[in-house]
């Protein structure tokens, strides 16, 4: 077995390993303005839930090298105070994948991507149409991990909604995999669909 110490490689290389390693990842689609109500949006995923009472969600931004560090996604949540998860299904993957690209602050990736922007009940970035699946947040915290490029700010927000489609709900709270059609991300360029699954009862 090969043993890698991170301080005798470089960041962009323990990136990969990492990548390769945490799979698959759900994927944050965060919908966000600035302070002057220019919309963003863009994937993230380093992704996860963190509490449930409150319910609490928790996603990381990279430092990026060069003169511009910080994604507009951070800076708009720093400036608001806001933003929102869309779950992202295949259906629309294509038009997710085309908000990664790095676009200058003016750009609106709602029309760069086609996607449909939706208001929301209790804050001012919309959601997205075409998700089955929103999250309302309010910013509770951002941990700063690293300020070197390759370095990640963890950005924790309160629920404030939920918004599930009606057709996807089981029950009063249990959501349809099959429906949802969520896809994942792997290393490099590769997805994964969550098609295949099996169940396995926790032992009493």
């Amino acid at each position: 077995m090969r043993v890698f110490d991170p301080s005798e490689h470089p960041a962009n290389d323990i990136y990969k390993l990492m990548i390769g390693i945490i799979v698959p990842r759900p994927i944050a689609f965060v919908s966000t303005v600035d302070a002057t109500g220019i919309r963003n949006l863009a994937p993230f995923s380093y992704f996860t839930g963190c509490s449930t009472n409150p319910p609490v969600v928790c996603f990381c931004s990279a430092v990026r090298p060069g003169a511009q560090p910080q994604k507009d996604t951070l800076l708009n949540i720093e400036a608001t105070g806001e933003f929102v998860v869309n779950i992202v299904s295949e259906e629309f993957a294509a038009q997710m994948n085309a908000c990664s690209t790095e676009a200058s602050p003016e750009v609106d990736e709602f029309l760069l991507s086609g996607l449909t922007p939706l208001p929301s009940d209790l804050i001012r970035p919309a959601r997205v149409a075409e998700s089955k699946i929103h999250l309302e947040c309010r910013l509770r915290e951002i941990v700063r991990v690293s300020q070197k490029p390759g370095g990640g700010n963890l950005v924790l927000g309160d629920v404030l909604r939920f918004h599930v489609r009606e057709d996807l709900l089981l029950d009063t709270c249990k959501v349809d995999p099959d429906k949802l059609n969520a896809i994942g991300r792997m290393g490099g360029p590769t997805y994964v669909r969550t098609h295949d699954r099996f169940d396995m009862q926790r032992p009493k």
